[in-house]
């Protein structure tokens, strides 16, 4: 015999026992009952959401003027669209949980600026390098150093090699890589150093340093360069070490599914112009100065809008959560008293000129005036669905459906649904489907929909986004700052 026909022989028998061990596992899943458990990717497409967790701060995500941004928070956005599914927020800032959560799984990504290290990839997967940093000393300048004659005379009060950090004390964020860092140049020049790790966030720790209340802190370039912007009495100059560290999300050990198309979606989105822009608009741009000192960025003056008293005031009178009621503006206006859309509604609440002339609202009205019009409006239309609907929780999501395309259409969808045996009480899943395809000829022609077509994309896009606002808004304005009722709570209007 050949070694060629021994070769074919081998292949043979090497197909034929992979075919039987293939069969032998299927025949036992069948006769067992028993299927192999979907790995991470394929459960996130089951569940259509991905879960990520991230921190509050000028690099990550906030909230400037109603809206949800930030680099972090872009690009997960991004990845969720590849991915085809919706977007979930987490956010935490106390990095010791955080990279305990993603090491038990309960969040699918966590997109923070992480360091690669040799001790982290032992409880972590970590994505293709996003970006590289240094890590560099925060410290004040002088205080009058403006008035002072030469930079020699400015430049004697700073660390400029880090053995001068020898009796000095230095805070650093609890649970970063800086701890190690430091700790090594301790070893290295004979120790001294005292290392404080400290709960604040990295933004809070600088501008500690800035006020005096600390002499030192440490944090990557790109973030030192961002608070430099809006922290004028900062030095960041002094670098820590010879080398730029690789920032990276993290996920799960035993998630190589995730991994492999979290790394094409990154290699490809790195080099278009998307990415560019983005890094650009946050690590760049001086406009991120001007947000940062705004009292409508979330971190500094946990404000929404400028009708945040208002839209307080007047969320009682319907039992909503001033949020969820501020999202809802947003959503018509985007905040701005005088918008007009090309078919006449205007002000914040964006009511036309029928329902305004119902609800008394002249053409000249304050933002006081058009707030309290819009809720009444509300009110009037939570009190005709009230015996369709007695949940008051899901008749907030009837409510802003028909605040948007009219009630009509909404109770078309409700009657659809019990046509084709869904709850005509539950909007998710069953309402809101009917309404969504009330564009096509079936529904809106069928004999139980007597106001006809709906283009139901827009209210249902409609609701969907302003309950995913609100999630930002509870997630990053402070409890203690709400006048209302959470959204969850039932408790019927007056």
């Amino acid at each position: 015999m050949t070694k060629k026909s021994i070769g074919i022989l081998i292949l043979v028998f090497v197909s034929s026992f992979m075919f039987s061990c293939k069969n032998e596992t299927s025949s036992q899943e069948e006769s067992t009952g028993i299927q192999k458990a979907p790995d991470h990717l394929e459960k996130i497409k089951q569940q259509g959401k991905i879960r990520a967790l991230t921190d509050y701060n000028s690099h990550g995500y906030f909230i400037y003027k109603g809206t949800p941004m930030e680099f972090q928070y872009e690009l997960l956005n991004s990845f969720a669209d590849y991915l085809n599914v919706e977007l979930e927020i987490v956010v935490k800032n106390d990095l010791v949980k955080s990279l305990d959560d993603i090491q038990k799984v309960n969040f699918d990504v966590l997109a923070m600026d992480l360091a690669i290290t040799v001790e982290r990839k032992e409880k972590m997967l970590f994505s293709h390098p996003i970006y590289q940093s240094r890590q560099v000393l925060v410290q004040k300048k002088p205080d009058g150093w403006r008035k002072m004659r030469t930079l020699d005379e400015i430049e004697s009060h700073f660390v400029r090699d880090a053995i001068q950090l020898q009796g000095k004390t230095v805070y650093i964020k609890k649970g970063s890589v800086f701890y190690k860092r430091l700790n090594n140049i301790n070893q290295e020049t004979g120790g001294g150093i005292s290392i404080i790790q400290d709960d604040a966030s990295i933004d809070e720790l600088i501008e500690k340093v800035e006020k005096g209340e600390i002499d030192f802190t440490i944090c990557d370039s790109h973030v030192a360069a961002i608070n430099k912007k809006y922290h004028k009495n900062i030095d960041i100059k002094t670098e820590l070490g010879d080398y730029s560290q690789n920032l990276a999300w993290g996920i799960p050990l035993n998630s190589d599914s995730l991994l492999v198309v979290l790394n094409q979606w990154l290699d490809h989105y790195k080099k278009s112009k998307e990415f560019y822009f983005v890094y650009n608009k946050y690590f760049k741009n001086s406009y991120t100065t001007m947000m940062a000192k705004s009292e409508y960025y979330s971190q500094e003056g946990g404000k929404i809008s400028p009708y945040d008293d208002l839209i307080k005031k007047y969320s009682k009178n319907i039992a909503w959560d001033w949020r969820l009621l501020a999202s809802l503006i947003y959503q018509e206006s985007k905040f701005d008293p005088d918008a007009e859309s090309w078919i006449g509604a205007f002000g914040l609440m964006q009511m036309m000129p029928t329902t305004a002339e119902q609800c008394n609202l002249p053409d000249t009205s304050s933002p006081a005036m058009q707030i309290e019009a819009g809720v009444k409006y509300i009110r009037l239309i939570d009190k005709q669905l009230k015996h369709l609907v007695a949940d008051s929780c899901e008749r907030r999501k009837f409510v802003m459906a028909s605040y948007n395309a009219g009630l009509g259409h909404v109770l078309d969808a409700q009657r659809l649904a019990v046509k084709y045996k869904k709850d005509p009480q539950l909007w998710d899943n069953n309402v809101d489907y009917y309404l969504l395809n009330k564009s096509k000829p079936e529904y809106y022609e069928d004999t139980v929909a007597y106001y006809g077509y709906c283009r139901g994309s827009e209210p249902y896009k409609y609701v969907n986004e302003i309950y995913e606002r609100y999630q930002h808004y509870t997630t990053l304005i402070k409890e203690d700052s709400t006048i209302g009722l959470n959204p969850n709570q039932k408790q019927e209007s007056k």
